[in-house]
């Protein structure tokens, strides 16, 4: 899963843009040029998926760009951290049973899914292995 979700943007005004996520409708913020608009859109969409793992919500595959809308990814932090709490809910894996996988105490793998600790990505990693997933990293032109 990529955490890449297409966004809306909307002047409302000479220093207002707006800027909307039909995947994540909680996720609305706005910025005073387009510039702007989209580095807040990064914040609110972190925000966004932070809380639903914190709230143990679904995360949303990202629908597919509509014309007109700017695709805004989370930092790979956040999307290893929720990588690892959807493959968690699909796999109906308790955290004390991941953790007995790996071989470390539920307050690890907790950590690992709290998006406000830093987590060793290697960490997520085999984390994501106990789970049969693979965490993929790639970059693409902005």
């Amino acid at each position: 899963m990529r955490f890449t979700y297409p966004a809306r943007l909307q002047r409302t005004g000479t220093n207002e843009i707006v800027v909307s996520f039909r995947d994540l409708p909680e996720c609305l913020t706005s910025g005073t040029d387009e510039a702007d608009a989209l580095a807040e859109a990064t914040d609110a969409l972190e925000e966004a998926i932070a809380g639903r793992i914190d709230d143990r919500e679904s995360i949303p595959c990202p629908s597919p760009r509509r014309t007109g809308e700017r695709l805004v990814s989370v930092l790979a932090d956040t999307a290893a951290k929720a990588a690892l709490w959807v493959a968690l809910r699909e796999s109906g894996t308790s955290r004390v049973a991941l953790a007995a996988r790996l071989g470390i105490d539920e307050k690890a793998v907790r950590r690992m899914l709290d998006p406000r600790h830093r987590s060793s990505a290697n960490r997520i990693h085999e984390a994501l292995r106990a789970l049969g997933q693979d965490l993929v990293v790639e970059t693409h032109a902005a």
